[in-house]
C-alpha cells in the first residue's frame, strides 16, 4: 500500500462528511446575506481537522490498547494492521488537531473568546473518547459526544461566527445534523459488536444488543429527516427546507442494509448513510440560501 493511500484510508474518508455537513448547514442557516466566506472556511478547517484528528486518535488508542485486532471487521486500522507505527499515528492526530486549533484561534480573535472554551472541550472530548484512564466511548457515550460536538457545537458554532447570532433554525438544523452524524458511528458499532464485546468495549450497540441497535439507528435517521419538515410547517425554517427529507431516497437502501447485514457488508451502509447525510445537507443549505 502506498504511503499516501494508507494515510488517506487511516483518515477514514466516509466519516469526513460529519465534519463538512455541520459547517455547510450552519453557515447557510443564517441566510444568504449574512454568510461570511472567510469565517466559514476557517470553521471548515476546524471541523475537518477535528474529524481527521479523532479518527487518527481512535486508531492510535484502540491499537495500543489492543481493542483493534486481526478479528476486526471494518477497514484496516493503521496501528493494529502494522501499516504505521503508533508514534506516527499519534503524531498525525496531533498535527490534525493543531491545524484545527490554529483555525479556531483565528476565529476566536475575529469573533468571541468563548470559542476557546468550545475548542478546549472539543479537544478534551477527542482525547477522552478512546484515551485516558476510562474512555467514554467504551461506556456507551460515543453517540452523545458525536451529537453534541459534530451536531450542535459545529453547526451552531458555524452559524454564530457568521454574524454573532444564532437563529432558531440553526439550533433545529444542528439537531438534525447531529442525529445523522450519530448514524455513522452507530453502524460502525453495530458491525463491531462481537469484537468490541470481546475487548471489553461497552459501546451503545454492545449495551443494547444487535436488534435494538439496528432499530435505533433507523429511528435516529428518520427523526433527523422529519425535523426540517416540522420546522418548515411551523414557519421556523423556509418551506423549501422540507425538501431535505427527500434524502430518504439515498437513506432507504443503507437502512435496509443496516437492518439485516452483518460484518463487512455493513461498510456499504456506512458509505450510503454518508451520501444520504451529504444530500440532506446540500438540499437544506440551498433552501436556507434561497429564502
Amino acid at each position: 500500500m502506498g504511503r499516501l493511500r494508507k494515510w488517506v484510508l487511516g483518515a477514514r474518508p466516509p466519516t469526513l462528511v460529519a465534519g463538512l455537513v455541520p459547517v455547510m448547514v450552519g453557515a447557510a442557516s443564517v441566510g444568504r446575506g449574512a454568510v461570511s466566506v472567510p469565517r466559514t472556511l476557517l470553521a471548515l478547517v476546524v471541523a475537518m481537522g477535528m474529524q481527521v484528528g479523532v479518527n487518527y486518535a481512535n486508531d492510535y488508542f484502540d491499537g495500543v490498547r489492543g481493542v483493534d485486532t486481526s478479528a476486526r471487521l471494518g477497514p484496516p486500522r493503521l496501528v493494529a494492521s502494522g501499516l504505521a507505527s503508533p508514534r506516527r499515528v499519534a503524531l498525525a492526530a496531533v498535527l490534525a488537531v493543531v491545524v484545527a486549533a490554529a483555525a479556531g484561534l483565528w476565529l476566536s480573535v475575529l469573533t468571541s473568546p468563548l470559542l476557546l472554551l468550545v475548542g478546549a472541550a472539543s479537544i478534551a472530548a477527542l482525547v477522552l473518547y478512546s484515551g485516558g484512564p476510562s474512555p467514554y466511548g467504551a461506556r456507551g457515550l460515543g453517540e452523545v459526544a458525536v451529537f453534541l460536538f459534530f451536531g450542535m457545537a459545529a453547526t451552531v458554532g458555524t452559524a454564530f461566527v457568521q454574524q454573532m447570532r444564532i437563529p432558531v433554525a440553526s439550533w433545529l438544523a444542528a439537531a438534525a445534523v447531529g442525529l445523522l452524524a450519530c448514524q455513522l458511528l452507530m453502524v460502525n458499532n453495530i458491525r463491531d459488536i462481537s469484537t468490541d464485546a470481546a475487548a471489553g468495549k461497552r459501546t451503545l450497540a454492545v449495551r443494547l444488543g444487535d436488534r435494538r441497535s439496528r432499530m435505533l439507528l433507523i429511528a435516529t435517521g428518520a427523526t433527523a429527516l422529519l425535523i426540517p419538515v416540522i420546522a418548515a410547517a411551523t414557519g421556523v425554517m423556509p418551506r423549501a427546507a422540507a425538501l431535505a427529507a427527500l434524502a430518504i431516497i439515498f437513506a432507504a437502501r443503507p437502512w435496509q442494509v443496516a437492518a439485516k447485514a452483518t460484518g463487512r457488508a455493513l461498510i456499504a451502509a456506512l458509505i450510503g448513510l454518508s451520501r444520504a447525510e451529504l444530500a440532506f445537507a446540500v438540499v437544506l443549505a440551498v433552501a436556507f440560501l434561497a429564502s
